[in-house]
């Protein structure tokens, strides 16, 4: 499901503000650091500079506008992202980019030499904006790329194009991955270069079993017309996936030999592992089960080194590009949460292992190994799971040591320097708002940066107070909340609940925006609601696995009843007005909030659906297998813990928001919705947006016309006020 963990979104911001480059998911390289690890570069005004992280001051050009503007052309390119080659002689350029489902992945690429101060576009002849993770090879001699579902080479002395593949078709495809690839496992820039650079590594997916579904477009023209979205809902097979090796010179592919079926499977993760040896990830079908596999380039022979079980579900590696090599090659570093904890262990070529962060925590996140300094920093939080701090062991494993200063109590977030000396670095919380530094490490001193944006000078932020309910159920919940303006404890005031609910995202998180709600027009404490949201178990806090996990085969159950008797300890406030009681939720929360209503319709008076899954069926099988089961023998899950199966209890009032051209949560849940709650004679209200997607953004006017519908609905039926 498409959700900005906290964690992504404090980075981006961090970044933003800091004047980085900064990419998610593998669509684009990410902040473009120096060799020595003090510098980095970023585009700006049309050309590319080079700024000293440490200190403020006046931008070195690499790139000029004037270098930046092809023969012929009066306006330089538009500079999307961009990389350097190894020995920093050339730069790839990436414009004119489209999106491929999310991302903007693929468009047009240029290299620049600077040494012969020539613009050349790569891939002449491909059709425009077909270029896809264009990356130079080890020895900067040529550049591979994807078009149209096929692998090219293209040598730059003389720009010839070698195809690889030409097998491609829009359901056979090389090189990058399908939408459910993409959506749940965050994998799309499929090949990797060769340490020797003779030779590419490679996905292959084929999905020509995979069945369409059909969107209708009714506005567009004038006759109707569908649009196909290969979409492997809840039990049907996914793609084949399976792992190829080309020489860059051409020929044919050698497939390696992965244990298994390659249908019942999942591929998530792949890098070179030294000269002629692979390293893959591979999950079984139920996701319960983790392989990791040293795989020969050659031959294709492949021996798995580690393995890794859970009754729920074991997680793919974080970041779906790089790997973390130790020593040389020797061994790597990995996240279990194999004891309890998500921790990290360094395991060798042999399988062998060693725990490097013991102790009663999570690691919420690895951020960089410094083996110059023989350090690993990471992002962990021991006492609070709604925030962040930086935290480092030795390389060795050890004892934890927190390096972020006790003052800066919020979410913390850090962009670490090659050589682990200095970071970029952005705090905020709730009261504050977000402010960008650099930072020397381990000390933790500021070099620069640390002012106030002037946007954030007249901004008036929610005064949100955390909390922490226990439930009749023994479950200690965080929460937070925002009262009313001008707050008078004799009185009662309707409270508004935000809901997500599922594994994908945490909404209690002590972090700038948290509080406010962008879909309300005007200011909620201002009109007199209380605004609240509770984090239920099964959401991606740092409190452990069994917090974290207990809600296999129980979205729908468990994190619905968490909701409901964490929001039934709030009500016993005496200035909560019981009779004037709202959730809400958009994707997971949607359906969260559909459950919370049909299910404990006596706690939640008032509900609005945005985007939800109101048949667990419905939804695609990487993410609700993982989290449900496998059918036939877990069917009953996915029934019995629909919104579907409980459109019979309804009693509040409901406002029912999709967008029919939304292909990651298709509109058939809606439909879905409307026969159920027809069949029962249950009225409601229905917002359809035509052809708008999972995020109902597109078209002018849309985002405020739904903040509109939204406000004048909770005010119809939630009024606000103290009474």
């Amino acid at each position: 499901m498409i959700q900005h963990t906290v964690r992504q979104a404090g980075v981006a911001m961090a970044l933003l503000l800091a004047g980085t480059t900064t990419t998610w998911a593998q669509f684009g390289p990410g902040t473009q650091w120096t060799k020595d690890g003090y510098g980095y570069l970023k585009t700006e005004k049309d050309a590319i500079v080079q700024l000293d992280a440490r200190k403020p001051g006046q931008a070195l050009t690499i790139l000029s506008a004037q270098q930046l503007t092809p023969p012929g052309a009066t306006a330089p390119l538009k500079v999307r992202r961009f990389a350097l080659s190894e020995d920093g002689k050339q730069v790839l350029l990436n414009t004119n980019t489209k999106k491929v489902w999310r991302y903007d992945t693929r468009g047009d690429y240029w290299v620049y030499d600077l040494a012969s101060k020539q613009l050349t576009q790569l891939g002449k002849g491909r059709p425009e904006s077909s270029l896809m993770f264009a990356k130079f090879s080890p020895d900067g001699k040529k550049v591979a790329y994807v078009s149209e579902h096929n692998l090219f080479v293209e040598n730059l002395a003389d720009h010839q194009i070698t195809q690889l593949t030409s097998d491609g078709t829009d359901r056979l495809i090389n090189g990058t991955f399908d939408w459910v690839y993409e959506e749940e496992l965050d994998c799309r820039d499929g090949f990797r270069w060769a340490p020797d650079g003779q030779s590419l590594a490679y996905w292959q997916l084929d999905a020509t079993k995979t069945r369409n579904y059909l969107m209708l477009n009714t506005t567009d023209q004038l006759y109707p017309y569908t649009i196909p979205v290969e979409y492997p809902v809840v039990g049907q097979d996914p793609s084949r996936a399976r792992i190829g090796v080309v020489a860059v010179g051409g020929g044919a592919t050698k497939w390696m030999d992965i244990p298994g079926d390659a249908v019942q499977h999942y591929l998530p993760r792949m890098e070179w592992a030294g000269p002629g040896q692979l390293i893959v990830q591979q999950l079984n079908r139920r996701q319960n089960e983790s392989n990791i596999v040293l795989v020969n380039a050659a031959s294709g022979a492949a021996k798995v080194i580690s393995s890794e079980t859970d009754k729920a579900w074991v997680d793919a590696k974080d970041g779906a590009v790089g790997w973390n090599w130790i020593e040389g090659g020797k061994r790597f570093v990995w996240a279990s949460e194999k004891d309890g904890w998500r921790h990290l262990y360094a395991i060798d070529r042999t399988g062998k292992e060693k725990l490097l962060t013991p102790g009663n925590y999570d690691v919420i996140s690895l951020e960089t190994i410094s083996e110059p300094t023989g350090t690993i920093y990471f992002m962990a939080s021991p006492a609070n799971a709604t925030q962040t701090y930086l935290y480092k062991v030795p390389l060795k494993g050890g004892k934890a040591e927190r390096v972020t200063p006790t003052n800066l109590t919020g979410s913390n977030n850090y962009d670490i320097s090659p050589n682990g000396k200095i970071a970029l670095h952005t705090f905020s919380n709730t009261a504050t708002f977000p402010v960008a530094d650099v930072v020397s490490l381990p000390a933790h001193q500021r070099l620069s940066g640390g002012d106030v944006p002037e946007q954030a000078k007249a901004m008036k932020l929610p005064k949100t107070e955390f909390f922490q309910v226990k439930t009749v159920d023994g479950v200690t919940l965080d929460g937070w909340l925002v009262k009313p303006t001008n707050f008078d404890p004799s009185k009662k005031y309707p409270i508004v609940f935000m809901v997500y609910g599922e594994p994908a995202s945490q909404t209690v998180v002590d972090r700038f925006g948290t509080g406010a709600n962008r879909l309300y027009q005007g200011s909620m404490a201002d009109d007199g609601y209380i605004y609240a949201s509770i984090e239920n178990r099964g959401a991606p806090a740092p409190r452990g696995r069994e917090f974290r996990k207990a809600i296999y085969h129980n979205i729908g159950a468990l994190n619905i009843r968490d909701q409901a008797m964490g929001a039934s300890e709030v009500l016993k406030n005496k200035w909560v007005d019981t009779s004037r009681v709202a959730v809400w939720g958009w994707s997971g929360g949607g359906s969260s909030t559909l459950s919370l209503l049909m299910q404990y319709p006596k706690i939640y008076k008032t509900g609005i659906s945005i985007a939800a899954v109101d048949n667990q069926l419905n939804y695609d099988n990487i993410y609700q297998e993982r989290y449900m089961g496998l059918l036939p023998e877990d069917r009953h899950y996915f029934v019995d813990n629909s919104p579907l199966a409980h459109a019979k209890n309804l009693r509040g009032n409901l406002l029912l928001v999709h967008g029919t051209g939304d292909d990651n949560v298709h509109y058939n849940n809606a439909e879905q919705m409307i026969n159920e709650l027809v069949k029962y004679n249950k009225t409601f209200q229905l917002m359809s947006y035509p052809n708008r997607t999972h995020g109902i953004s597109e078209g002018e006017g849309t985002s405020r016309h739904l903040a509109s519908t939204y406000t004048k609905f909770l005010k119809d039926n939630c009024p606000p006020g103290g009474r």
